[in-house]
């Protein structure tokens, strides 16, 4: 015979199980933009802008983590020559 390790009375905790995949609610369909949200963007693309939701390599560019002193020029002045 088995003793249990716990206590058969009193609160037991709850288990969280989600909901099968088959049983998850859709999300609402988008809804289109409105036509002044449509004419600021293109607008905006016009100007080189960047826009929302799209890729912004010059964002990327600067989000990089440092690389170092590899990509700077070093300047000849001996360090700490009074410039």
């Amino acid at each position: 015979m088995t003793t249990p390790t716990y206590s058969t009375t009193g609160r037991q905790p709850h288990v969280f199980v989600p909901p099968p995949v088959e049983a998850a609610v859709a999300p609402p369909p988008q809804l289109p933009d409105p036509p002044i949200y449509r004419e600021l963007m293109r607008t905006w693309a016009d100007r080189g802008r960047m826009l929302p939701g799209r890729h912004d390599p010059e964002w990327t560019r600067l989000a990089e983590p440092w690389q170092g002193h590899g990509r700077f020029s070093v300047s000849p002045a001996p360090r700490g020559g009074g410039r």
